[in-house]
């Protein structure tokens, strides 16, 4: 277990870009409420959720032995400052899986960049000095496929994660008012179908195919 914690510093910090990225996307199309409950801030303690943030990472690591998901407190969004109200809440709620599949992107080119430089140097002077790469490099590249399970699995389209949005941008108003009710109860429908080895299969094989370019590119450099 401990040898997995090394994921535990990208991993809050890609769930607080998430919920940064969804407040300062709602910010720009009109809704200051992110911005005025004090959610803009690289600062974990305003996002840290106590269910999503600690419990399920600490219950999966001790469970599985590995962090497979987490999730920040939802940044505040009032859709009524929106001027399209359906349109800018979906891009809203994109614009969170989005930021994850950047921070995908940077922790490849990182990974590149170490890998360059370790190459480069050959034999470390000191045992430290090559763990600590050691560790930069698997932060970095667990990073890459943390960013994309992150990206993915808020687009399920279960509430309350982005693809809940996402899908009730298309439905029509009453059926996607009812959809939305179900709220945090979501979760628990959420989890129970990361159980279904059905859903689990096609979950993982998108995340694979995501994956996919981005290995290839730090193959090709490499």
């Amino acid at each position: 277990m401990i040898e997995q914690l090394y994921i535990l510093p990208v991993l809050l910090f890609s769930v607080i870009i998430h919920e940064i990225a969804n407040g300062w996307t709602a910010l720009k199309l009109g809704d200051p409420t992110a911005k005025m409950m004090g959610r803009l801030t690289l600062n974990p303690i305003p996002h840290i959720d106590l269910i999503g943030s600690i419990v399920v990472p600490l219950f999966s690591l001790m469970a599985a032995g590995s962090v497979f998901i987490a999730w920040a407190k939802p940044v505040p969004v009032d859709p009524r400052n929106f001027a399209h109200y359906k349109r800018d809440d979906l891009i809203v709620s994109v614009a969170g899986p989005v930021s994850n599949l950047i921070l995908a992107l940077a922790c490849s080119i990182i990974v590149i960049l170490l890998a360059l430089v370790t190459r480069s140097v050959g034999a470390w002077d000191s045992p430290m000095a090559e763990q600590a790469m050691e560790f930069l490099l698997r932060m970095f590249y667990g990073g890459i496929y943390l960013n994309i399970i992150l990206a993915v699995f808020n687009l399920i389209p279960v509430p309350p994660l982005d693809g809940s949005h996402v899908l009730a941008s298309v439905l029509p108003d009453s059926v996607a008012a009812a959809y939305t009710r179900i709220g945090f109860l979501g979760i628990f429908l959420i989890l129970f179908l990361m159980r279904v080895p059905a859903f689990s299969s096609a979950f993982n094989g998108i995340i694979s195919g995501v994956f996919a370019p981005f290995r290839m590119l730090i193959d090709y450099f490499l």
